[in-house]
């Protein structure tokens, strides 16, 4: 921590009614290049009437002791998250279980993309959620909290069931999904040479993705796309990089920001006026992809950048709405190779509903045609496997069998060796895994219990379900007509309109 530098002014003069820890469920390298989590602390960290303090997975003293505090609040990103998050609060000696922890303890929250999708298959561990963005939310609980001390736990949680954007299972009802307008820039408050990505500015100029692709909870999610005004981002990083010559952009779709052409002009401008700028950038939309965005990244140092392709053929990426032709992704490689970079990073999907041998076969026809039209230019591919995701047009779909991905993955690592081209594949295994927990309901609780006792490893998440709960369930298709686990969270479009553009789509 003394090789932080802090971007904001921490009030000289707290007086705190309330006690807090942010915890990030991993190591404290990793909190410091998290730009929700960082974000969040600092919002805390600015009110007069707080104490806030980072906890980490691999914190080994904190300024208070636990049962000092009046609220945890834990950021939920990934969904394997839960196991830190349990192996924190057993550090802590914190009881799992929210009805076994009385008022002796702090009320324990979580937040993040997991909870706000489907909070449900930890609504067991935590007296409450934050569903959606949580800028105003923030604010809202520490007010409840002030005017309400001395009432008890369960008093101060029904009157916080009340507030749209906060989830309180023991109070279960229908929660509105709070999303803020993105009136200003939220960026990296701390700079530190002991961050993952060391000494870099983070700043997101977009949420959302209006491209909606029909497996993206990114996309949906954060719905409408919200575009930070340019003059706002220009003014973050004035202040960014008056520390540090390295920043990253961050946004599911930075390349439609309306003003991008604008935004790469003052970086060029920078560079050129002898600024050594170090820029990366979150993956790229292969249409939008322009000379000047490639340009401005090569000049700020970029050697490779990320595209997505998902699909082998244009029929599936239609079934996807992901529009994008061979011919336009040619274009794509050919602006890229054109304007400096060395090589690009196609992201794919296997297991998309409805996906044949013909579009197995047509990634490595479409993957033989690029290496030949652009020789010496460095294309490596990288493979996921489809996991259905609440809230999105495929959350009915199941997912395929993992002996059928495996086959999948094995029949691509021969072809593209032979095409001497780089493929890497993720866990057939963990994903199945993450299906179910991305789709479970409150019956996972004693299972997520045994799986981090028993190890948490492939085993673990195997042979933990016996007698407890059939997790194969989840993995499943779906009814249209039954009720899902997170349709109590009502976030726009809405699930009718979910479920026109599932059927649109799969037609």
């Amino acid at each position: 921590m003394n090789n932080e530098i802090c971007l904001y002014r921490v009030s000289k003069n707290k007086n705190p009614d309330v006690k807090l820890w942010m915890c990030f469920p991993s190591v404290y390298s990793f909190s410091l290049s998290s730009l929700g989590y960082l974000w969040i602390s600092k919002e805390f960290d600015e009110m007069d009437d707080v104490f806030v303090e980072r906890v980490c997975s691999d914190t080994h003293k904190t300024c208070m002791s636990s049962d000092e505090l009046d609220f945890i609040g834990f950021s939920f990103s990934f969904d394997l998250d839960f196991l830190n998050i349990f192996k924190m609060l057993d550090k802590y000696k914190i009881p799992l279980k929210a009805e076994e922890r009385d008022n002796s303890f702090p009320l324990i929250f979580a937040g993040g993309p997991v909870v706000t999708a489907n909070p449900m298959p930890y609504s067991k561990f935590f007296d409450f959620f934050l569903i959606g963005d949580a800028k105003n939310i923030n604010t809202t609980i520490i007010d409840v909290y002030k005017k309400n001390v001395g009432k008890s736990k369960n008093e101060i949680l029904k009157i916080l069931s009340d507030i749209d954007g906060i989830f309180v299972p023991k109070y279960p009802k229908t929660v509105v999904k709070s999303t803020e307008k993105l009136d200003c820039c939220v960026y990296t408050p701390i700079i530190s040479n002991e961050a993952y990505f060391k000494d870099t500015f983070i700043l997101e100029i977009v949420r959302g993705c209006s491209n909606c692709c029909a497996f993206c909870i990114a996309s949906y999610l954060n719905l409408p796309q919200r575009n930070v005004d340019v003059s706002k981002i220009i003014e973050a990083l004035e202040v960014g990089l008056s520390f540090t010559n390295k920043i990253a952009l961050l946004g599911a779709n930075v390349c439609t920001h309306p003003d991008m052409e604008k935004l790469c002009y003052y970086l060029l401008d920078k560079i050129e006026n002898g600024k050594q700028l170090e820029m990366s950038i979150s993956s790229l939309r292969a249409d939008k992809l322009s000379p000047l965005i490639v340009k401005t990244l090569v000049k700020a140092g970029l050697k490779t950048a990320t595209v997505a392709l998902e699909a082998g053929s244009e029929r599936l990426r239609k079934v996807i709405n992901k529009n994008i032709s061979n011919e336009q992704f040619k274009n794509t490689v050919k602006v890229a190779s054109e304007n400096g970079l060395k090589g690009l990073k196609v992201y794919c999907m296997l297991g998309i509903p409805t996906e044949t041998e013909d579009d197995l076969k047509a990634f490595v026809e479409f993957a033989s045609e690029l290496k030949k039209e652009f020789k010496g230019f460095d294309l490596s591919y990288s493979f996921s496997t489809f996991i259905p995701k609440a809230h999105t047009p495929f959350q009915w779909c199941a997912r395929e069998d993992s002996k059928s991905l495996e086959y999948k993955q094995n029949y691509l690592k021969k072809e593209f060796h032979k095409l001497g081209l780089k493929a890497s594949f993720s866990s057939v295994k963990w994903d199945y895994y993450q299906t179910v927990l991305s789709r479970g309901d409150e019956t996972l609780t004693d299972y997520l219990i045994e799986v981090y006792h028993n190890g948490a490893n492939l085993g673990a998440f195997k042979n933990s379900a016996k007698g407890l709960v059939d997790i194969a369930k989840f993995t499943k298709e779906f009814n249209v007509s039954d009720t899902l686990p997170w349709d109590f969270i009502k976030v726009k479009p809405g699930k009718n309109a979910l479920l026109n553009e599932h059927n649109r789509l799969l037609r």
